[in-house]
């Protein structure tokens, strides 16, 4: 079921009601006239000699113009309203649908206090859909400013005016639902709610809004959100229920989650003002968790974009190896420094190994061993790796809205920096988790969360594989790291198949990187991020190692 969320009314100034109009009752102001145009104290001369008000609003300005287009609206006189805008088509249609779509009647709006030139209003009206009546009320806020031809105040239409959150092409709609509310249980059967798992409230509504009419529940009706329709199916936004009026009988959806590792998860990123986990199956794509802190925050989880830091060493290993320019025994300097492009690389603390091998570079995670490989590649290398061996950047399919990854290429500096998992690389923890998965089994298994069956979608596929020794090599390198570099603590008592890769990536104007981890256990594969936390190994690697010990 979709949350239901209630929204408190904003306070404000009390208005004298005028009278009913269709439907609306009417606040007028204090003078109930019109808005005129208020000269500022700067004014410019336009064509024909008129003087065009110029700089901010006055208070005298703000206050009259939202009032004029709030008992306009309320009156039903949308052109009148939607000419104060400076979209005015827009805003006509969305007026004029607005009470229609939603089944409002007896719709009063009074505004609040303003705040310089955003105004506060509530709207309180009653849904009156069939035999069902109900009051509904909600808070929002318009932004006045001044329209730059002819100086006059002006709404600056969003539609976001007309309910908080509403984006291009969203509506408010009663009626209906157009998914039956769902029962989503784990791979075991446990139900998942957003009651015991607020993280995955956000997930739930687009598992029912996608695969609710697949189950057999049956919809109930309600007041909601209509999402528009988004070109890319990654990023469409599920519809959200604003109050139920009658309830529906929810059908069963399995899903690919371990109600147990959720719980790790969630516990773990719990307490921080910002983290995010997933864990999947290296051996399927199995999404096993989603995990993020604020809980009702963005799901940096699987829609996240940051820079990975050196847990994209991983991809860029799995490269110089396919291509026989290092290997774990072999020689591999990493110097202090390196210069590219005018760019001049420094390891962390100015650090070096001066005589190792790939692998004491790889445990240790120093970066110039890995940059100084700049020249012995095409632009397009590490892209076409991450992509065709990785899954990076392709089209997932996961049931969910997913942000897969990109590797872009690029050229000198940048595209030394893309080997460190900096320059234009961003991923999120589902991504960097399906990284360490393919490390552990050794080819990319596209992560999911319900059945390919459920809608017979197609799945990503790499176009290509590490070759067997790079394979087996990787996970060598990722064992070293977890029993005695940079990702031991984390991994510290941890049997198994192991592997781990620590990551800290520079965020200009952050005092500290964005820390993460990767690693994987046997059958089980998992990344965190902790951003502007620190080292990865001591921040999210923790994270990690709660799921990884929860299994």
């Amino acid at each position: 079921m979709r949350r239901e969320v209630k929204y408190g009314l904003i306070g404000g100034s009390v208005a004298l009601v005028m009278g009913v109009v269709g439907g609306f009752t009417l606040f007028g102001g204090s003078d109930g006239s019109s808005p005129q145009a208020v000269r500022s104290a700067d004014a410019k001369s336009g064509d024909g000699g008129t003087d065009v008000p110029t700089g901010p609003l006055t208070a005298k300005e703000v206050n009259t113009t939202a009032q004029t287009f709030l008992t306009a609206w309320q009156s039903g006189d949308v052109a009148k309203a939607a000419a104060l805008t400076d979209d005015p088509d827009n805003a006509k249609s969305a007026l004029q649908n607005f009470a229609a779509q939603a089944k409002f009647t007896k719709v009063t709006l009074k505004p609040g206090t303003p705040a310089g030139d955003k105004v506060p209003y509530t709207v309180g009206t009653q849904i009156d859909y069939k035999s069902v009546k109900t009051p509904f009320s909600y808070g929002s806020a318009m932004t006045l400013q001044r329209d730059k031809k002819t100086g006059k105040p002006q709404v600056a239409w969003q539609p976001s005016t007309l309910y908080p959150g509403l984006g291009k092409g969203d509506e408010l709609r009663t009626g209906e639902a157009e998914a039956p509310p769902i029962k989503a249980v784990d791979r075991n059967g446990t139900e998942l709610t957003a009651q015991d798992h607020p993280t995955l409230a956000g997930v739930l509504d687009s598992l029912r809004t996608k695969y609710g009419s697949k189950t057999d529940g049956k919809p109930g009706v309600e007041l909601y959100v209509h999402r528009a329709q988004a070109a890319d199916s990654n990023k469409q936004q599920p519809d959200k229920t604003l109050k139920v009026l009658s309830k529906g009988t929810p059908g069963t959806l399995k899903t690919t989650l371990d109600a147990k590792l959720q719980t790790a998860a969630e516990n773990a990123v719990k307490g921080k003002k910002q983290a995010s986990a997933a864990a999947v199956k290296p051996s399927t794509g199995e999404i096993l968790a989603i995990a993020n802190s604020p809980a009702d925050g963005f799901n940096v989880a699987t829609q996240g974009s940051y820079a990975p830091g050196s847990t994209m060493k991983i991809v860029t290993s799995a490269l110089l190896m396919d291509k026989g320019l290092t290997a774990p025994d072999q020689k591999n300097p990493c110097p202090q420094y390196v210069t590219v492009g005018g760019w001049k690389f420094q390891n962390l603390n100015k650090s070096q190994i001066p005589d190792g091998t790939f692998a004491d570079s790889f445990a240790a995670s120093c970066n110039n061993a890995f940059i100084s490989h700049y020249k012995d590649l095409a632009n397009d290398d590490l892209t076409k790796e991450a992509r065709d061996v990785f899954g990076i950047g392709l089209n997932w399919a996961t049931g969910i809205p997913t942000f897969d990854g990109t590797v872009p290429v690029q050229s000198d500096a940048q595209m030394a920096a893309s080997l460190i998992g900096q320059g234009g690389v961003r991923m999120n923890p589902l991504n960097v988790a399906s990284i360490a998965a393919t490390a552990q089994s050794g080819s990319f298994h596209q992560p999911f969360i319900v059945a390919q069956s459920l809608d017979n979608r197609t799945f990503a596929k790499a176009a290509g594989a590490m070759k067997p020794d790079t394979a087996s090599n990787l996970k060598a390198l990722m064992k070293l790291t977890a029993t005695s570099g940079t990702g031991a603590e984390a991994m510290q008592g941890i049997s198994g198949d192991i592997g781990a890769k620590t990551g800290s990536a520079e965020v200009d104007n952050q005092d500290k990187p964005n820390a993460w981890f990767a690693a994987y256990r046997d059958d089980l594969a998992a990344a965190a991020v902790v951003p502007a936390s620190g080292h990865g190994g001591t921040n999210a690697g923790p994270l990690v190692r709660a799921i990884l010990t929860a299994n």
